[in-house]
């Protein structure tokens, strides 16, 4: 079999989804230059990082980390398009991978019971075919050995894409856009909420505000990427 997958891949090579170039045998989605210049945060160590600093005075979360810093027109953009728009989902499990290994050697997330993604709206999920969050947080589940659930926060209201709106239009479209379904899954929790990429925290806090109305839970936050 291996033999019939080399022959495959001299006609039809494996590219990096970040440079493009034919991937080697021992390389899967990211050839290793690409990986190597990734430009980590390095968050999930650093207590009072840039993350958790967004939220002062806004919400009491416990813990929050992103692993890559996103740049315009760089390597991280070009691996979210891809991710988002192009359901090359195993990219999503590659960082779940590999931010899962940074918060398991940082001890700072030991008591998390669960992860709970930010939601789609049905008709966007339905046209897109899938949550860009969700191979991320599955991967990430695995690797922490704690339960995934995409049924217990729901986005109610379809906005329109966030990319290009200014930092007060982010907020206000955040507001009141998701309620909880299933609670007694989160009752008495502590919950890693994820998200791809956190920019103002707009549409995170409206996450956060929605699960304050659960009994008793904590959140913290994981991301792909930081916008720098």
């Amino acid at each position: 079999m291996n033999f019939l997958k080399e022959i495959f891949n001299i006609f039809y090579p494996e590219i990096c989804l970040c440079c493009k170039d034919p991937l080697t045998t021992n390389e899967q989605s990211i050839c290793l230059k690409c990986r190597h210049d990734l430009p980590l945060t390095n968050f999930t160590r650093e207590k009072n990082n840039l993350v958790e600093k967004i939220f002062y005075g806004r919400f009491p979360i416990e813990e929050a980390t992103s692993l890559f810093y996103f740049l315009k027109k760089g390597k991280v953009q070009q691996l979210m398009h891809e991710l988002k728009y192009n359901n090359q989902q195993q990219i999503g499990n590659l960082i779940g991978d590999w931010l899962g290994e940074e918060i398991l050697e940082s001890k700072r997330f030991n008591d998390v019971d669960c992860i709970i993604p930010v939601p789609l709206h049905k008709k966007k999920k339905k046209i897109r075919g899938y949550n860009q969050v969700s191979t991320f947080g599955k991967s990430l589940s695995f690797k922490l050995n704690i339960p995934f659930y995409e049924d217990v926060l729901i986005k109610t209201s379809l906005t329109k894409t966030q990319t290009k709106k200014l930092r007060f239009d982010r907020w206000k479209n955040a507001e009141h856009q998701f309620i909880i379904k299933n609670k007694e899954l989160i009752k008495n929790r502590h919950i890693l909420l994820i998200d791809d990429i956190i920019t103002t925290g707009a549409t995170l806090e409206a996450c956060l505000n929605t699960l304050e109305k659960s009994d008793n839970t904590k959140v913290s936050i994981a991301t792909m990427a930081y916008t720098k």
